[in-house]
């Protein structure tokens, strides 16, 4: 039997829960991945005198527009416990991936070695970008997914882990580029992923433990959220994680009310003469507080010429960083 179809079929659990039965299938998509809708092309019929016009007009050199950038990667979504009940924002963060263009599939976090096996088999036969994101036990998930890519000396693009469960993993030097978004406050998921020793990719920390209109089960449905890493899978491909300068993890507490930017990496710069916090938030169009974090001086005061700023930044398009964007 083909492991999606095995995987494919309602798994019954019976679970006992505060003195009552309650019976639930566990259901998810199959390995293979939903693919983009096929582009038709209509054929248009075109009269003889309006051909012949067009040949008669002097030919118009097209303007040369930039290379689009071609959607490559598996996407590959993790629920947590009681996943079709507690983490319906990874089905719906998957149909918006496949929507744009991109295989995804959302399973159980149970599944997750079954997944990875069959993963690393298809990277074997095509290599092509890995994403992984995860939502509570399914952030463990995602990371125990990545050590065992790591075993097999295949790298993983992409991870998002989104309120994780306590004691996951460190991420692996496999990783290029790791996100983590949680509520240090929560006793459901809290869990303050860091990288290992020697980490060499981007990684950036997220949390919301201030925001109290997020909870554990409302955190994976964000729909800012969702736009913010479908935008990045787009990029991925045509994005080097290798940005041949200093890269600064960032960690941040985000303050009440204040938007959810899914900033990359941190970069060092060095302070100009006249250069305070402030200004160089103007300068980067960045919150204030992003600085204020990272760099413990006071957001008015002077910086000594040359002094380190880290600042956070997104990773863009080679193309799109070539073009001065």
């Amino acid at each position: 039997m083909k492991i999606n179809q095995a995987l494919s079929r309602p798994i019954a659990i019976s679970v006992v829960a505060a003195g009552m039965l309650a019976t639930f299938s566990f259901m998810h998509g199959a390995l293979g991945g939903t693919a983009a809708p096929i582009q038709q092309t209509a054929v248009h019929r075109t009269d003889t005198s309006a051909a012949q016009a067009r040949a008669a007009a002097p030919a118009v050199a097209p303007a040369t527009a930039p290379a689009p950038i071609v959607p490559r990667g598996r996407v590959y979504l993790f629920r947590g416990a009681l996943g079709p009940i507690f983490s319906t924002g990874m089905d719906r963060l998957a149909e918006k991936i496949v929507r744009a263009g991109f295989p995804a599939d959302t399973y159980e976090f149970t599944v997750c070695p079954m997944v990875a096996s069959h993963a690393i088999s298809q990277y074997r036969e095509d290599p092509q970008p890995i994403i992984l994101i995860g939502h509570s036990m399914g952030g463990r998930c995602a990371l125990e997914f990545s050590e065992k890519l790591q075993e097999e000396g295949i790298p993983v693009s992409l991870v998002v882990t989104i309120d994780p469960a306590h004691l996951s993993p460190s991420v692996p030097t496999n990783v290029e580029r790791f996100i983590n978004i949680f509520l240090s406050k929560t006793v459901l998921g809290g869990g303050d992923i860091k990288p290992v020793a020697g980490f060499p990719g981007h990684y950036a920390s997220y949390d919301l433990g201030k925001h109290d209109e997020v909870l554990h089960i409302t955190i994976d449905k964000m729909d800012s959220v969702h736009e913010q890493v479908i935008a990045k899978i787009m990029e991925l491909s045509a994005t080097p994680a290798k940005t041949g300068d200093e890269v600064a993890p960032l960690r941040y507490v985000v303050p009440p009310k204040e938007p959810i930017e899914l900033w990359d990496s941190g970069t060092v710069i060095a302070a100009r003469p006249g250069d305070t916090l402030q200004t160089i938030a103007q300068q980067y169009q960045l919150p204030l507080w992003s600085l204020t974090q990272l760099n413990p001086v006071p957001d008015n005061a002077p910086l000594v010429p040359g002094q380190r700023i880290v600042v956070p930044r997104h990773l863009a398009p080679a193309a799109a960083v070539a073009s001065g964007r």
